[in-house]
């Protein structure tokens, strides 16, 4: 009989308001795939799928029928028991570069998350 291997999430991923309405905003399978993504970085280590672009600011990556998923995040270690990264926004990009003022709204959005976590 074959042993079951046990995965263990490296981090916990919560959502805030915005990037809760991007996802429910997409159509069923593109949501599902970015999901799958999310879930998939949380146990392996992939620049493919969660990318950082700033000091502070990464994105979870998705290609999906030729359309580019980004979501925003941040790492919140304040919790000593768990490491959690939080979802800012998303957008579907139709360029390769990154736009920058996107980058300037997740770090806007993370400033105010923590001056309301405090």
């Amino acid at each position: 009989m074959q042993k079951l291997k046990q995965v263990t999430e490296k981090f916990k991923v919560r959502f805030l308001e915005e990037a809760f309405d991007f996802l429910e905003g997409l159509d069923e399978k593109a949501r599902e795939k970015v999901y799958y993504n999310i879930r998939k970085a949380q146990v392996t280590n992939s620049k493919e799928l969660f990318k950082k672009l700033t000091n502070e600011i990464w994105e979870f990556r998705t290609l999906f029928n030729k359309m580019h998923y980004r979501l925003f995040a941040f790492w919140d270690r304040t919790d000593k028991i768990d490491t959690v990264v939080i979802s800012t926004h998303g957008l579907i990009k139709k360029t390769g570069k990154t736009p920058k003022g996107e980058i300037e709204k997740a770090e806007r959005l993370r400033r105010i998350y923590f001056e309301q976590k405090n």
